[in-house]
């Protein structure tokens, strides 16, 4: 059972980790450097980068931080570890939410806008998109992930003072 416990908690670390690693990038340069592009390049990027990031690597980490975080709050023994689970748990559990109820339902009606070959008016859908919410919503889901993760490797410090 500890090594079950352990690996838990190590696979819940990780991907939360990557995670954070993925927002967190987009905050301070996908959408940065998006954002300082014309509307042509900004649409034609951004659903290219959207139907990229769906792959086996990113849905094991996006998924799995769920999943092993959950697993790793159901089998935690004790006090000094299972709050900081339970945290990242919670943190983790919000920034699940909100790209489900909010940066994919954007990253899927800027794809349904279609090819920017085939748009005639580019501002008109990149202004639509609302790239100030979608980024405001992504700063929300890096601290919530960053702070999971702090949460996650402190439960793996108390785990190792612990024994």
């Amino acid at each position: 059972m500890f090594a079950l416990r352990v690996t838990a908690l190590i696979a819940a670390t990780m991907t939360t980790g990557l995670m954070a690693g993925v927002f967190g990038l987009y905050q301070h340069t996908v959408m940065v450097g998006l954002g300082r592009s014309d509307d042509r390049t900004f649409i034609g990027a951004f659903q290219a980068l959207d139907r990229a990031i769906i792959n086996p690597w990113f849905m094991l980490s996006f998924g799995g931080a769920l999943l092993f975080t959950a697993v790793a709050a159901f089998l935690s023994p004790g006090r000094q570890i299972l709050p900081w689970v339970l945290a990242a748990l919670v943190l983790y559990i919000v920034v699940f939410g909100i790209t489900v109820a909010v940066n994919v339902p954007m990253n899927d009606a800027l794809k349904a806008a279609g090819s920017p070959d085939t748009i005639t008016d580019l501002a008109a859908v990149r202004e639509a998109f609302n790239e100030a919410r979608w980024v405001a919503f992504n700063l929300v889901r890096t601290i919530a992930t960053t702070a999971a993760f702090g949460c996650l490797c402190w439960a793996l410090v108390v785990r190792g003072k612990l024994g």
